[in-house]
């Protein structure tokens, strides 16, 4: 590890990641939870997605839609995961500029595409609930794949910018990140320059990416909810309501964490670093592990196909 921290420098070559400061005593401890959430969030979603891919019958938007959900976990969980726990485990600080940069870019990235997707399971519980005959004729595999693709696009594009500020600014006083990853408002707080515009920019994004997904998920159970209440027996409400439950337990675990994990980066200067860090692993750790918990105790097909695949 290089002695020249504080060193002047226009750019540095590496970066050093201290996991969770104020709390390097207990990083092996803290590496046992850890790694049992990524292990489950592994295991997890490579079952949802193998379970999917054998049953012709999960062939549907629905499903569909969780795989996209289940490989988006799996990329966002691996872009974080295997270098935290590489510093818990082994000293290994050290990580490049550009595998820095690379890191940023994967984590706001797939945090969007999240956001995105389950915009779009929304939409497809709208349909199911309230259009129930056209559901087939809505959603087709054609306009999946479609929603597929703008997801992904809009989140590779509006994800750029934060590598190519991140990558403007000088770092003429420190290298050393206070967190266990390369967040965006993480490396560009480093920075010896007026960054207004980095920080200006994530929250226009949080905004206006998040918070038009929050909209338009907002809009949509409005009308479920509308739609529910129209039906004319309380069991036939609650059977209805019960197959929104899971997404609205896989929204609860993306959003509160993230919402507020970016304010208090922002704004919460005199909260102890340690709880910010603890925050962000939330946010980035928990998602991942919890979406195919969800998915395969509510969703009955998946769940049978699941008790079918350990009994035989």
């Amino acid at each position: 590890m290089s002695d020249s921290n504080t060193t002047n420098f226009r750019n540095p070559s590496t970066f050093i990641l201290l996991g969770i400061p104020g709390l390097e005593a207990a990083h092996i401890w803290i590496s046992i939870p850890f790694c049992a959430m990524y292990t489950i969030a592994v295991l997890g979603n490579f079952t949802i997605l193998f379970i999917i891919k054998r049953d012709p019958s999960l062939h549907r938007p629905m499903f569909y839609f969780l795989c996209m959900l289940a490989v988006t976990d799996l990329v966002m969980s691996t872009s974080t995961l295997p270098k935290m726990l590489s510093i818990f485990w082994f000293n290994s600080r050290e990580i490049s500029f550009s595998a820095c940069l690379t890191q940023m870019y994967f984590i706001h990235c797939f945090s969007a595409m999240e956001s995105g997707i389950l915009v779009a399971m929304a939409f497809d519980r709208y349909v199911a609930i309230c259009h129930p005959l056209r559901h087939s004729i809505i959603l087709t595999n054609s306009v999946v794949a479609k929603i597929g693709l703008a997801v992904v696009l809009r989140s590779g594009i509006n994800t750029l910018p934060y590598p190519f500020l991140a990558r403007r600014w000088p770092y003429c006083r420190t290298n050393i990140i206070p967190h266990f990853c390369c967040g965006h408002m993480a490396v560009v707080n480093l920075a010896c320059a007026d960054i207004r515009i980095s920080s200006y920019y994530g929250l226009f994004d949080l905004l206006s990416v998040i918070g038009m997904d929050v909209f338009f998920i907002a809009v949509s159970y409005t009308l479920i909810l509308r739609a529910i209440f129209r039906l004319p027996t309380k069991d036939a409400r609650l059977k209805t309501f019960g197959t929104c439950i899971s997404h609205l337990c896989a929204i609860s675990s993306l959003y509160i964490p993230d919402f507020f994990s970016s304010l208090t980066h922002r704004f919460g200067h005199n909260v102890p670093r340690h709880f910010l860090v603890l925050i962000a692993s939330v946010y980035l750790l928990v998602p991942p592990m919890i979406h195919p918990i969800i998915y395969g105790v509510r969703t009955k097909q998946i769940r049978g196909r699941l008790l079918q695949l350990f009994i035989s």
